[in-house]
């Protein structure tokens, strides 16, 4: 009897499901296959079915029929909703990953402070695109026509259709809610491309300030332009999950705060030699690395915005090729110049490649994107060389990886893809990284003529775990000395 049951249930529920895939386009059709209430009630009557079943087809229906004209879609709009959340969950945990790369190529006298400022930027981030960033990002109205439109607070974002398939249809296909959460965890991403840039000198209450400015305003008014459907946008610039809007933002930011900032003391020597700083924990560097390439399949693949079958797996195709050729181009130019297998430029080899592949990841095939992550792997181990050159003190290569990769990556949309314009594609690149260069400065600049961004050269000596924090991340912790 129960494995009748069963089987009964599970015919049912398929033909409901093949009814959700569209090939039908009301809720009554939706629920062809699906019992009828008259059969429901002679099954009940005739002991094949118990009330339990009743009660599971009675929510079923109703889960079904609250779809209104959309029900035809339910099942896809489920599966898309699904992936979605997934893939946010997936960006949350590029936080990790970002908190152990920069932990692991810093001096371990700094640890807990860069893991805390990594838990704050998040937090900050969520929180800030709720209260401004999310509306500011999409705007209602424009203030300034295509460029500046301020928002506030979400709400209730499942007000209305805003919690059907309607909020979207099959281009978007999620709820408010889900497109808030997803872009939320974008949010502090470029605060924390900047906190890898400026560590190990910066005061403490000094960036915690300068985050919430930069992710809760200039990053969702820079982004409108773009995703937000302003100028950008109607010029058909084209930037599928970040290369610059993400990317480039954090990288040229980073810029202009190591700017101000200035190098970690004992970095550069008279005579124009530079003293290497060496990486504490190349170990949690690699762990990093490969839980920031584990989130990309999200940050790429989310970004389809639906579980489109033909898009998704072109997506996670084109973003695996693009790391694994940055990786391999990186290792080789870097023990060809630097005459070792540098470990390090190995890792940033795969960030550049992820970074150079996220404008076009559905945009280009698979030899593009081997082409686009191999050019990248090539630029970030020469970018990263050039800025320490030029006494840009960067300690983990954020600069290089996201901003110089970042305007790569979205340029290269436009050489390997004939239906995109490449004048377009620069313009629209230099424009976002000027924008968050300059905005970033002003934002920095303006903080350090109040607070302050530097810590005394003591507290530098000492380590800004015991500094900022008066903690140590290491029980057995002794200052070393070369």
């Amino acid at each position: 009897m129960i494995r009748k049951l069963i089987h009964f249930r599970l015919f049912w529920l398929l033909l409901a499901g093949v009814a959700g895939l569209g090939l039908l386009s009301s809720p009554a059709m939706a629920l062809q296959g699906v019992p009828s209430a008259d059969e429901v009630a002679a099954l009940l009557a005739a002991g094949e079915i118990d009330e339990d079943d009743v009660g599971l087809w009675e929510e079923y229906v109703e889960m079904v029929e609250a779809h209104g004209f959309h029900a035809y879609a339910f099942d896809f709009f489920v599966t898309s909703m699904l992936w979605t959340v997934i893939a946010a969950a997936m960006v949350f945990i590029m936080h990790l990953g970002f908190a152990m790369l920069e932990t692991g190529l810093t001096q371990q006298k700094n640890a807990v402070n860069v893991l805390f400022k990594n838990v704050f930027i998040i937090s900050a981030g969520i929180l800030t695109y709720a209260l401004i960033g999310f509306n500011t990002h999409y705007p209602a109205d424009w203030i300034i026509p295509n460029v500046l439109g301020l928002g506030g607070w979400i709400g209730d974002l499942n007000d209305g259709a805003d919690a059907t398939f309607a909020y979207g249809g099959v281009g978007l296909a999620m709820t408010a809610y889900g497109d808030f959460i997803f872009q939320a965890m974008f949010a502090a991403t470029g605060a924390t491309i900047v906190s890898g840039a400026v560590a190990e000198r910066v005061k403490l209450p000094s960036f915690m300030v300068f985050v919430v400015v930069f992710v809760a305003i200039a990053y969702p008014i820079i982004g409108s332009w773009h995703w937000g459907e302003g100028w950008l946008y109607a010029i058909d610039f084209y930037d599928f999950a970040g290369s610059s809007v993400v990317h480039a933002f954090g990288g040229f930011g980073a810029l202009a705060c190591v700017m101000i900032l200035g190098p970690r003391k004992g970095k550069y020597l008279p005579g124009g030699k530079i003293k290497p700083i060496p990486a504490h924990n190349l170990a949690l560097a690699t762990i990093g690395v490969f839980l920031l390439w584990f989130g990309w399949f999200g940050f790429n693949g989310g970004s389809v915005l639906s579980a489109e079958p033909a898009y998704l797996g072109l997506v996670f195709t084109t973003t695996a090729l693009a790391a694994s050729s940055g990786a391999l181009v990186s290792i080789l130019v870097s023990w060809t110049v630097i005459k070792k297998p540098d470990l390090s430029m190995a890792l940033n080899g795969v960030l550049a490649g992820l970074v150079g592949i996220t404008a076009g990841a559905d945009a280009v095939g698979p030899g593009a994107a081997i082409i686009m992550g191999g050019v990248a792997g090539l630029i970030v181990v020469f970018a990263i060389l050039f800025f320490d050159k030029i006494k840009i003190d960067d300690p983990v290569g954020a600069i290089s990886v996201h901003g110089v990769c970042g305007i790569w990556g979205t340029v290269a949309v436009g050489i390997f893809n004939s239906e995109v314009s490449f004048i377009t594609q620069l313009i629209g690149t230099l424009a976002v990284s000027a924008a968050a260069f300059g905005s970033a400065f002003v934002i920095f600049y303006v903080v350090k003529l109040v607070m302050g961004v530097r810590v005394s050269e003591e507290e530098e000596s000492e380590g800004l775990d015991l500094g900022e924090h008066g903690q140590e991340a290491y029980a057995d912790y002794q200052m070393k000395t070369r």
